[in-house]
Order: structure tokens, then sequence, then C-alpha cells
């Protein structure tokens, strides 16, 4: 017969059960303290660390290391951000009404300041950027608007930067991306460029007549002074004109064309 196994005491069982469940509570504590204690910040972010709530500073890029339950992290992203203005209704300084619609793009230079020095760092912008939007677009006429977006955007710009550079927030661009007007104002901008444009086309055809005339008096004067050049551009004139059959010119000159005339007519009379 087989070799019987001794058999286990039951206290043993339990402890070793005991162990083991308290090893794997120990691993998972160990675990948990380093997944909290260990982070990663990458190279565009920066960890601001507070200490049982007082600041400790920012840290990163790269492995950092946290007290559990102690230390508290916020992450700031200093990448170059945007965000679009609600669509603002906005009247101008000559009464015309107009939706203005805009971009901001910035980024966060001083994380520490846009942590401590303000709650929401983008809202807070967001709502600068359209008061100060509205406040521009209210100074300036239309026409400025429509033709100086550029200036416009760089003045927005600047009283936004001005704002929130106490936030640890650079400004780098303000975009008028669209001005909408109403179809009144469209229809009144439409019969403008037509008037300007008939205005150009009459100023050009004077233009036009005054050299006409005055290269006219200068022939006639030049004509005056040479008849003989003036009776060859006669006759180059009846050159070109003999090609029309069907006419007859009766002009005055040196030779006497009234009888001349009455043949031609007469001649023509015989032919039908």
């Amino acid at each position: 017969m087989g070799r019987l196994m001794p058999a286990i005491p039951e206290e043993t069982l339990v402890s070793t059960f005991i162990n083991i469940i308290i090893a794997l509570v120990v691993a998972w504590i160990l675990i948990t303290f380093l997944k909290a204690a260990i982070r990663v910040i990458r190279e565009y972010e920066r960890a601001v660390i507070f200490r049982l709530g007082r600041l400790l500073g920012a840290k990163g890029p790269g492995l950092i290391f946290l007290i559990p339950f102690v230390d508290k992290p916020r992450i700031i992203d200093l990448r170059l951000l945007s965000f679009d203005i609600p669509r603002q209704r906005i009247i101008t300084k000559d009464n015309v009404t107009v939706d203005v619609d805009a971009v901001v793009y910035y980024r966060v230079v001083n994380p520490i300041d846009a942590v401590v020095k303000v709650q929401d760092y983008i809202t807070a912008s967001n709502f600068i950027a359209q008061t100060t939007l509205r406040d521009v677009i209210g100074q300036v006429e239309l026409d400025e608007l429509l033709t100086r977006r550029d200036e416009l955007g760089k003045r927005i710009q600047g009283i936004v930067d001005e704002i929130t550079e106490g936030w640890g927030i650079k400004v780098t661009q303000v975009a008028l991306r669209d001005v909408v007007l109403p179809e009144e104002m469209l229809r009144a901008i439409a019969k403008q460029a037509e008037a300007e444009r008939e205005k150009r086309s009459r100023i050009i055809t004077a233009e036009g007549e005054l050299l006409a005339a005055q290269k006219m008096a200068e022939a006639a004067e030049f004509y005056a002074k040479n008849p003989q050049a003036m009776r060859l551009r006669e006759l180059q004139t009846w050159v070109e004109i003999a090609r029309e059959r069907n006419l007859i010119i009766i002009t005055e000159g040196g030779v006497a064309t009234g009888p001349l005339a009455y043949a031609l007519a007469a001649r023509k009379e015989e032919k039908k």
C-alpha cells in the first residue's frame, strides 16, 4: 500500500491564508501609493503643486514625485490655445448694427499665476475678449470696421493682453473672422458702389473729350498754317468714304464741287 501524506493542521492553513491576504493588501497599497506618487509630465505641460493647501511650485517636464493625499497637482497646458468669441451684435459709432465673429489665440507663460490669480483663466480670458471686442467696435464707424480689420484686431489684442498679463497669459493674436451686415445696409453699399463706378465713368469720358478737343484745336491750328495738308487730308477722307458706294459727299474746297456732285447724281439716275 502507498504511503499516506501527513495531514496539515487546520491552524497552519488559516495562518497561510491570512498571510496571503495581508501580502495582497500590502501590494495593493504599495501599487496605489506609487501610482499616486509618481507622475509623468509632458514637455508642453507643467504641474503646479499644492502641499496641504500651500503653493509648493511648478514642476516638470519629466518624472515627478508627489506625497499621496498631501500634494495636489494641477496640470497646465503651455501650448498655443484658441477660442472662438461667440458672434456679437454690436452697434457701431455711426449707428449701424453688425454681427462680428472673432478668434483669440493665446498661451500660458506663467502657470503659477494662471492657477493662483484666477479661478478659470480660459473662461475669464473669453469674457474679457468679448467685452473688449464690443467696446472697440462700438467706437469705430462702419467703413473703418470693413477696411481696417487688422488694425482693430491688434488694438483688441493689446487691450486683452494688458489685462491678462497679470494672469500669466500672453495673447498672441486677435482676428476678426467675419462681419455680417443687415440686408438694408448691403443694398445701400451696392448702390453707393454703383454710383461711384458711374462717377468714375463720367469723369473718364469727360477727360477723354477734353483731350480730344485739345488735339483737334492743335490740328486746326496746324491746318490753318498748312492749307496743303488740309487738302491732302480731305482727299484721304474721300478715299476712305468712297468705299461706301451708296454715299454722295458734298464738301467745300478749292474747286467747285457742286457741278461735280450734280453730274454724279445724274449718272447714278441713268444707271437705274
